[in-house]
């Protein structure tokens, strides 16, 4: 897959900082007990050398077909360039192909790793249409599914935003 085709995947990417993960504070409580957490990241791809090819040149490059599959990882900061503050993977699966004026289907599902601060694991997914015309994807929200940790019965949702060599990642959740 191509850089671009893998970046439109991209949960936390991702696959991304107006509020600083450390400060991440219950916002709200209801007498349900909901706990409201809202704080913004910023994911970078870790970049993995790939084989020369023909995706290197642009030449030659097959469509995406359904069923094609590509992973990622990110490492996660609290701002661009600061301190990381975890790490992300993300796995992605064409759904649908699309064609001129209709966009394709990718089905991604991808775990954030956060440290340092509230710490566990939080689990989203999202089907997010692509093109292979279009260089950057449009933000986009991703749905958590479920934590462990600190983030134990979390529900919400990531938005996703491309900035520059980053995503930014803005997290509202509730327990």
């Amino acid at each position: 897959m191509s850089r671009s085709f893998r970046k439109a995947g991209a949960l936390g990417a991702a696959t991304v900082a107006l509020v600083a993960f450390g400060a991440a504070v219950p916002a709200t409580a209801t007498a349900s007990q909901a706990v409201d957490l809202e704080f913004t990241l910023y994911a970078k791809e870790v970049v993995v050398e790939e084989p020369e090819g023909p995706e290197d040149t642009g030449e030659g490059v097959p469509a995406p077909a359904v069923g094609d599959t590509f992973a990622f990882a990110e490492d996660l900061y609290r701002t661009k360039g600061g301190e990381k503050a975890g790490r992300d993977a993300v796995s992605c699966t064409v759904a649908r192909v699309g064609g001129p004026g209709s966009p394709g289907d990718l089905t991604c599902v991808g775990t954030f790793v956060l440290t340092g601060g509230p710490e566990g694991q939080i689990a989203g997914q999202v089907l997010l249409p692509f093109s292979t015309e279009t260089e950057q994807p449009a933000p986009f929200d991703i749905a958590v599914t479920g934590g462990t940790g600190d983030f134990k019965d979390v529900r919400g949702q990531i938005r996703s935003t491309e900035d520059g060599e980053y995503a930014r990642l803005d997290f509202r959740l509730t327990r």
